[in-house]
């Protein structure tokens, strides 16, 4: 039984040894959990930028919840993933610090179910 339900296709803006996966069943609609490593700014966190996009570009539709004591994100679709389709983690620039601080680069993350 293979233990990687999601086949990571290429990151960029990031160093790829950060991109880990843990996945203890398969679903077509699993969460994206993303750790920061400093408190944000809630107001920056929204469906502007962080996104998931399809491989045609249209986004799909998602939620997104900000834990401020632990510092992650949270992005949950609201439909299933296709298996054969290919998607975008979109997580912008615009994402900053309660300190103001940006990201100092996009990160995209392609992926596939």
């Amino acid at each position: 039984m293979p233990t990687n339900y999601i086949d990571i296709e290429a990151v960029s803006g990031s160093n790829p040894a950060l991109i880990k996966q843990n996945l203890k069943f398969k679903t077509g609609k699993f969460t994206w959990r993303v750790k920061f490593t400093a408190p944000l700014n809630p107001s920056t966190v929204n469906n502007m930028n962080l996104y998931v996009t399809k491989s045609d570009g249209s986004s799909l539709k998602t939620t997104i919840q900000y834990d401020s004591v632990n510092n992650y994100i949270e992005i949950e679709p609201l439909e299933a993933y296709a298996q054969s389709e290919s998607y975008i983690l979109n997580i912008t620039k615009n994402v900053e610090s309660k300190g103001g601080q940006r990201l100092k680069e996009e990160i995209r993350l392609r992926f596939k179910i």
